[in-house]
């Protein structure tokens, strides 16, 4: 039987030992069913057969990014989009000119940078608001959000909270809420009663923000998203259209998870579509540095980040092991270096040859001695390299300032896990940070954001060209238990491809970063087309 299209390139990185060098793929049923050149691809094609020819342009396996909200991620992003605001003045100007949602302020992506040296309260902005206004600001790590009082009423919250996970209400000495919250079960306390925009208009925004991602060149994405509702977002999509982009999901376990939901969540194991499949389930060991949720080894210079998210961190190990003992392969945030070390822990303690299932995503701030431990456990990393972006290389950042010079000088060791032999998969945590894997892979080699002239973050951490890509093609499908599914290019592989118009193994990351994405490739659908 002739290949349904054939794919021609006069450059092709199979990455591959077995295949290093070819010209030619084709591809049939979602398959790779054959690889060769020029001639081998005249002797497949049939009369039935396409052919694309990228001519200059580079072909690579089809990028997955690693770790991605996309369904979660319309949530976080709902509203005005504040990356640009740099300082408080910035902040509330761009409040004050901002359009209501149902008579709701919804705002993201604000850095905590913005309020220097003071805390996050709702005083600093309520004057150009009006005490009548809800407003709910998220800020950049997504694990904390500044909310009025007008919000907070809403809410019902007029004082502290006790919660199953370590969570905050965050309140002046005498008890009143300063609206910052931090941690999802507070945060969830208000998002609970905010607008929120119906099925059908979410599934077109999901439709439309993966067919973005397949335009940068990503073929799948590691999807980290909550329970809620992406399985019926997903079907809903692929009732009438394709998927564009083969989406694994983890839904999300929280501490205080009874044994029925634990069942629950291996049962939901295998669930898929044509597109998208459930594989594997999210923890959260801690949260982040900027809010103080991080767990540390030592407290951080304001003398918090001393606790797991889980208010005993030995009911995340016993949740790990039953899963473990499902089959079921779990993916852990873990930022600070306690958490890293409590997750390595825990997953030293189950059967060597189940260890592998499992991943720690985030690192932040590591040691040497904790980070040659993901080899020796055969612990998958995944890590997003552009959240470097929020600290500066001088250390005078929030983040930095948390932690002191000596963590900060341990920021996303990215190379320290690849030199180690770690398996590292990268990606971009989206809407935390761009999903454009062009961008990632560029800042993974700089340390610092393409086209820019900022100083490097820990510099000595980059990454060279091929292990970048590798992050997000072998590496990501080794992190997922698929590299004998996907990742590379070779006959009986998946049909994810990803071509560029510039060599991502030699061209200058400062220019690779725009390059033109001609063709994209999920299972041999193709999804992005711009020859």
């Amino acid at each position: 039987m002739s290949p349904d299209t054939i794919v021609l390139a006069r450059t092709v990185h199979t990455l591959d030992a077995a295949h290093p060098a070819v010209t030619a793929v084709a591809v049939e049923d979602g398959l790779i069913t054959a690889v060769g050149d020029a001639a081998d691809a005249r002797d497949w094609a049939g009369p039935g057969t396409g052919t694309i020819d990228l001519g200059d342009a580079v072909l690579v396996p089809g990028l997955v990014d690693g770790h991605s909200h996309p369904a979660f991620g319309l949530e976080l992003s709902e509203g005005v989009d504040l990356s640009d605001v740099q300082d408080l003045d910035g902040l509330r100007a761009a409040l004050a000119r901002a359009e209501r949602l149902d008579g709701w302020l919804l705002a993201w992506n604000l850095d905590h940078n913005v309020f220097g040296d003071r805390p996050v309260h709702r005083a600093l902005i309520e004057d150009v608001l009006g005490p009548d206004v809800p407003a709910f600001i998220r800020l950049y790590d997504g694990h904390s959000a500044l909310a009025t009082g007008a919000a907070l009423r809403a809410a019902g919250i007029t004082g502290p909270r006790r919660f199953a996970q370590r969570a905050t209400v965050v309140c002046d000495p005498d008890g009143t809420p300063t609206g910052h919250l931090i941690e999802f079960a507070a945060m969830d306390l208000v998002a609970s009663v905010m607008p929120s925009r119906p099925l059908a208009e979410r599934r077109d925004a999901l439709h439309a923000l993966l067919l973005d991602m397949a335009a940068g060149g990503l073929a799948g994405a590691h999807v980290m998203d909550a329970g809620g509702d992406i399985l019926d977002l997903v079907r809903a999509i692929e009732a009438d259209r394709p998927l564009p982009l083969r989406l694994r999901i983890a839904p999300w376990c929280m501490p205080g998870a009874s044994a029925a939901d634990l069942r629950q969540l291996a049962d939901l194991q295998g669930e898929s579509g044509r597109n998208w499949l459930v594989g594997g389930v999210k923890l959260f060991m801690d949260g982040t540095v900027e809010g103080g949720s991080a767990w540390l080894e030592r407290p951080d210079c304001h003398g918090e980040g001393t606790a797991a998210l889980w208010l005993d961190p030995a009911e995340y190990t016993d949740v790990v092991r039953q899963l473990d003992a499902y089959g079921v392969r779990t993916a852990t945030h873990a930022i600070g270096d306690a958490g890293v070390r409590h997750v390595l822990d825990t997953i030293a303690g189950l059967p060597y040859t189940a260890r592998g299932r499992h991943r720690i995503e985030h690192i932040e701030t590591l040691s040497d001695e904790q980070a040659l431990r993901f080899a020796e456990l055969g612990v998958h990393a995944s890590m997003q390299p552009t959240h470097s972006a929020y600290t500066r290389a001088d250390h005078t950042d929030a983040w930095s300032t948390r932690l002191g010079v000596e963590r900060a000088e341990r920021a996303w060791i990215c190379r320290t896990l690849r030199d180690s032999g770690a398996t590292l998969a990268l990606g971009s945590d989206w809407p935390i940070a761009r999903h454009d894997p062009r961008g990632v892979l560029a800042y993974a080699q700089l340390r610092r954001h393409a086209g820019s002239d900022t100083p490097p973050v820990a510099p000595r951490q980059a990454l060279t060209p091929l292990m970048a890509l590798e992050g997000y093609t072998t590496h990501a499908a080794r992190a997922a238990g698929e590299f004998d599914r996907t990742g590379r290019i070779a006959p009986g592989l998946r049909a994810d491809l990803t071509a560029f118009a510039l060599d991502p193994l030699t061209t200058p990351a400062d220019e690779f970063a725009t390059t033109a994405v001609p063709l994209t490739m999920s299972g041999s659908m193709v999804t992005n087309r711009q020859l």
